[in-house]
């Protein structure tokens, strides 16, 4: 419980600063993103770190079987996009702004729509360049990493509409990520899809594990499984 605190801890550090302003989000540098194409490249010690902490809190994430979907509405995550920070930024422009670069935005007082900018897909390797519009939008959509019907049928059921809010807004449960790879996700979890970028494959489960350890989500045994394989194949 110690090491499951701990890195709570960082995770919620990590999402004040990746949502504090869309201002203060130009400043922050990422790391660039493995190629799809390319051989994987060793991991960093940090991230063999992270990967270690997601092993840790996999064996404390609740295994069940998943329960019905009845009930389950998009609406019950709040409706559209939300600014839980209260930086005058919706949580689709601040993640627009954290994933993508050479960012430009609608002029105003305070940057916040994002107009265009350069995305490098983590779930495909290639490089898209992203034009807001009607017709373009659509090809850099918002992954929610652990999908909102994944999570209903998997505890969120019981969550009040405060709590459903904030998982849904949430900057550690958010990526930019390609339209249609998206889509092909749909609400499905680690048992049945993961990213065509093999070398994503990490960062991809250790965050859905981070998720699901910090909101209480339970996953199936197959889920846990497979997690648990692919991070162990990590570190």
């Amino acid at each position: 419980m110690r090491s499951l605190r701990r890195t709570l801890s960082l995770f919620a550090l990590l999402s004040t600063l990746a949502l504090s302003s869309c201002s203060s989000l130009e400043t922050i540098e990422f790391p660039p993103l493995p190629d799809a194409q390319a051989a994987p490249t060793p991991s960093t010690a940090e991230q063999l770190d992270i990967y270690a902490e997601s092993l840790e809190l996999l064996n404390e994430v609740t295994v069940k079987g998943r329960a019905p979907k009845t009930g389950y509405d998009r609406a019950e995550f709040g409706k559209g996009w939300k600014d839980p920070d209260r930086n005058g930024c919706d949580a689709r422009n601040d993640i627009l702004s954290r994933d993508l670069v050479d960012v430009t935005y609608k002029p105003a007082t305070r940057p916040c729509v994002v107009l265009s900018g350069t995305f490098d897909d983590p779930y495909t390797g290639k490089t898209i360049e992203f034009k807001r519009g009607q017709g373009t939008s659509t090809s850099v959509q918002i992954d929610h990493v652990v999908a909102l019907s994944d999570s209903w049928q998997k505890g969120a059921q019981r969550w009040d509409a405060e709590t459903r809010l904030e998982f849904a807004n949430d900057p550690l449960n958010l990526l930019a990520s390609d339209g249609p790879t998206n889509a092909s996700k749909g609400d499905k979890d680690a048992s049945s899809w993961l990213p065509p970028n093999k070398s994503f494959r990490c960062t991809y489960v250790s965050r859905q594990t981070q998720v699901k350890a910090k909101y209480d989500v339970w996953m199936t045994k197959a889920e846990h499984t497979a997690i648990g394989n692919i991070l162990k194949s990590c570190i």
